[in-house]
Parts: structure tokens; C-alpha cells; sequence
């Protein structure tokens, strides 16, 4: 993927997660658009004052969301000379809206417009007049505009992992999807988006793609009515005996592998590495992604790492974090201290801090837990997770900070495959803990009560002690 540097991102500090839900990434637009808005003012004060520095005769404001150039010019044809000057002070449209890549355009225009009235030779034609910007343009093919997709998104977006893995999902989704020699028109891309299945993740995310896409080419769609949240596809949660007896299919799997005999032998051990990214996602919860970006095992393997934390990369998701784990036991089970297999991780994912590489590791991820026959998904650990630390009684801001999204997401996302096993062994555990609190009281009850005879006693027998004296 090419870079395209705009320079407007160099001092931007993205917030370091949107964490999937819809508030989350509403703030994290919110405050994109801020810091897009602070530096178009101070960009816009800048060119100002360069525009004075220098003289000209021409000067660039905002009408309304768009730019224009104010200048004193000829009278335009058609214009009384009112004053008898030959001269009328006239605001200009640019037909360019009023943001950062806007302001490039303008300020060559501004220079330009200035050259001709200090030369005295201004005159109106089209381009002044704004007869071409009236002109209907052309519609263009999807395709056509497609091309020019990455370009014009990363005008308004800092290029960053988490940046290209968003713009790639768009890209791929209205790529697919859509036909490159069909015209980009509002009401051809609502055709297509009709011939998805209704209430539907297809049909929403293409939605979603659309509505991303068209604000780049002012093709004004209305897609809320397609935004609609499908019911969730049911997901197969794994208990804790399912994931031990799991762990152990890659080994089978690389077994048989040797067996039929291994075409490279480079990848002849790679299983190790992928069962090593099973057990970790177990034990911590952990996104996959989390592992192949810039896995931090110096610190996993450092001896002051007493609590057997796994830290998180600033690039990630949601930023840098240390995460705890719930079996510790899991760690010695599935062998996740082995330095040399440890070591090999480091190696292996040395590369993955571009989107193309960690969407590679994604895949094959997913891949080996096809191999290893889980049954599951690598997002169904992250889920059995979050449920095992409810059943544990971990409070919820606790565990979702451990998960690396807000609480929101935790009740919202993860609690909904609570299936009615969980519900019944939560249920149970509160019961018993209600029946052991009620137990410890009736003991307290007598403790207290053996204390005050005893009390009662002491002070009798020194009463008598007294009275013998």
C-alpha cells in the first residue's frame, strides 16, 4: 500500500481505541474531527498572513462550508458602476469545501487571481463567472472513484494500523460488492444495497462502506434504514475441559502432517508457534492481533514479571496495556514459558506491524484452529473469557479493563452468550455464597454470644477472688 503524506497528522495522537461499539467510535470520530477542525483554523490564519506578506491582491475566505476569493476586480459584465470607479469588490466561489486539502487549492488560486489584477490583465471568463461550476459534471463509474478512494480518505485520516485496517474493510467490502462499471449514483448504490439480504451483516456493512465512501465524492445517500443490527449468529462457547483437550489437536495434527511429509521444511515447526497463540488467547483473553503485534516476550520472560502479565503494544487496538490472566495454572499447562518456543514467536512475527502482515497471521490463525479441529474460534477464547471472569466473580470494570474495552461492550457483547449453563452455575455459586454467609453469621451469632459467658464468667470469678481477700 502506498503512503500518501498530507504532513496535517504528523502532530495527531489518535485515541487509542474505539473499542467496537457505536459511542466508541462516534468519540473517536468526534475527536478526529476536533483536531481536523484546530488545525484547518490555524492552517487557514496561516495562509492568511502569508497572502498579506506578500501582498496580493487577492485574499481567501469560508462561505459557509466552502471557499471562496474576495478581491476588488473589474466590474463584471452586466454590473452598474454605481460608484464610478470601474471597480466592484467581488466574492468569488472556489466550488472547493472549507477543509485542509481545500486550502492548498485556494491558496494557488488566490496567487493566481493576484498576479492578474496587479498585471491589469484580469478579465471574466468561465472560470471566474463560475459557468463551469454550474455545468453538471460527469457522473463517474464506481470504479473510477474507487481508485481514488485511498487517496482522498487518508487526506482526513492519520495513516496507522488500526487507520488502514478500517480503510481496507471499506475498500474490500464495496470492491466485492459492487460493480466497477456501474455508475456512482445515490440511487444505483441504493439498487444494490436493496438486493441484500434484509437485516443482515452483509447488507449492513456494505451500508456502512457506502456511507464511508460517498461523503468522499458528495454522492448524497441515505442509508440509516439499512443500518438496522441483524440478531447475533450464536456463537459456540467453549468450557474450560474443551479448551485443555483442544490444546492438544495441534500436536495430533502436526503428527499427521509428518506422516504425509512436509513440503517446506522452514514451516516445519510452526505449529509449536500457533499453539503457543492458542494457549496465550486462553489464558488472557487476549485479541489475536494483540500477539502478532510486536509481542513483547522480553517482558513475558523477565523474572520481576510476578504476576505473569502480557503487555499489550501501544500500537494495538486499544493502546498499551498489561493484561492478567485467569487460569495461572494454563500457563504451565499449555507451556507458554518455554523460552525456545518463546523466542521462535519473536522471530516469526518480527515483520507483522503492517496491516497486510497482521492479516496474514490473522488468517492462518484462524487456519490452525481449523487444523487443530477446536470447534471454536479464536474470538470464542476471547468470549469464554469474559464469561469464566463473571462466573468468578471478578466485577465487570475489572475484567472489561483487562479485555481492553469499556463496560458498555463487556455487558453489551459478551454477556449475551451466557448460555443456560453459566446462568445456572452462577446462580448456584450466589446460592451457596448466600447459604456460606448465613452459616458464618449463625457461627459469628455464636461466638459472640460463648464471648459474653465467658466475659460474665471472668468478671464473677473476680468478684469472688475479691470477696475472699
Amino acid at each position: 500500500m502506498k503512503e500518501i503524506d498530507t504532513g496535517y497528522f504528523d502532530d495527531y495522537q489518535p485515541l487509542p481505541s474505539t473499542d467496537g461499539s457505536y459511542f466508541g467510535i462516534k468519540k473517536h470520530d468526534a475527536h478526529r474531527e476536533k483536531y481536523m477542525q484546530e488545525e484547518f483554523e490555524k492552517q487557514f490564519t496561516q495562509l492568511k498572513e502569508r497572502l498579506k506578506a506578500a501582498r496580493c491582491k487577492a485574499r481567501v475566505t469560508k462561505n459557509n462550508n466552502s471557499l471562496a476569493l474576495q478581491a476588488t476586480l473589474p466590474l463584471k459584465p452586466g454590473d452598474k458602476d454605481k460608484k464610478g470607479t470601474g471597480t466592484k469588490q467581488y466574492l468569488i466561489s472556489l466550488g472547493i469545501p472549507a477543509n485542509l486539502d481545500g486550502l492548498k487549492t485556494a491558496e494557488e488560486e488566490a496567487y493566481e487571481l493576484g498576479k492578474l489584477i496587479a498585471r491589469k490583465t484580469f478579465v471574466w471568463n468561465e472560470k471566474y463567472l463560475g459557468i463551469k461550476s454550474k455545468q453538471k459534471l460527469e457522473v463517474k463509474t464506481f470504479g473510477e472513484l474507487l481508485e481514488k478512494f485511498e487517496t482522498e480518505y487518508f487526506k482526513n485520516h492519520k495513516r496507522t494500523i488500526k487507520s488502514e485496517h478500517s480503510f481496507n474493510n471499506y475498500f474490500r467490502e464495496l470492491k466485492r460488492r459492487i460493480p466497477s462499471e456501474q455508475l456512482a449514483t445515490s440511487d444505483n448504490l441504493l439498487l444494490i444495497l436493496d438486493s441484500t439480504e434484509p437485516e443482515s451483516y452483509p447488507r449492513r456493512n456494505l451500508a456502512i462502506s457506502i456511507s464511508i465512501f460517498a461523503k468522499y465524492f458528495d454522492i448524497y445517500i441515505d442509508v440509516a434504514e439499512y443500518l438496522k443490527r441483524p440478531k447475533a449468529q450464536k456463537r459456540n462457547i467453549p468450557s474450560d475441559s474443551q479448551i485443555e483437550s483442544a490444546y492438544l489437536g495441534y500436536e495430533q495434527y502436526a503428527n499427521s502432517r509428518q506422516k504425509r511429509g512436509i513440503k517446506n521444511r522452514k514451516f516445519e515447526n510452526n505449529w509449536k508457534i500457533y499453539r503457543w497463540i492458542y494457549g496465550m488467547l486462553a489464558t488472557f483473553g487476549l485479541r489475536p492481533r494483540e500477539l502478532f503485534l510486536r509481542p513483547n516476550i522480553e517482558w513475558w520472560l523477565n523474572s520481576e514479571n510476578i504476576n505473569n502479565t502480557w503487555k499489550v503494544d501501544e500500537l494495538a487496538k486499544t493502546g498499551e496495556r498489561e493484561v492478567l490472566p485467569l487460569h495461572e495454572r494454563w500457563i504451565e499447562l499449555f507451556d507458554l514459558k518455554n523460552q525456545e518456543i518463546c523466542l521462535s514467536v519473536t522471530e516469526y512475527f518480527t515483520d507483522s506491524i503492517s496491516y497486510k502482515r497482521l492479516n496474514s497471521n490473522k488468517l492462518a490463525n484462524c487456519n490452525w484452529f481449523k487444523k487443530a479441529n477446536c470447534g471454536f474460534t479464536p474470538y470464542d477464547l476471547r468470549h469464554a473469557w469474559a464469561i469464566r471472569a463473571h462466573l468468578m466473580g471478578i466485577p465487570i470494570k475489572a475484567a472489561s479493563d483487562n479485555l481492553g474495552h469499556s463496560v458498555q461492550m463487556h455487558t453489551k457483547t459478551y454477556q449475551k452468550w451466557f448460555s443456560l449453563d453459566n446462568r445456572k452455575s452462577a446462580i448456584d455459586t450466589a446460592i451457596a455464597k448466600q447459604d456460606t454467609i448465613k452459616v458464618l453469621e449463625t457461627k459469628v451469632k455464636e461466638l459472640e454470644l460463648e464471648n459474653e459467658k465467658l466475659r460474665i464468667t471472668i468478671k464473677r470469678l473476680e468478684l469472688e477472688k475479691q470477696a475472699i481477700k
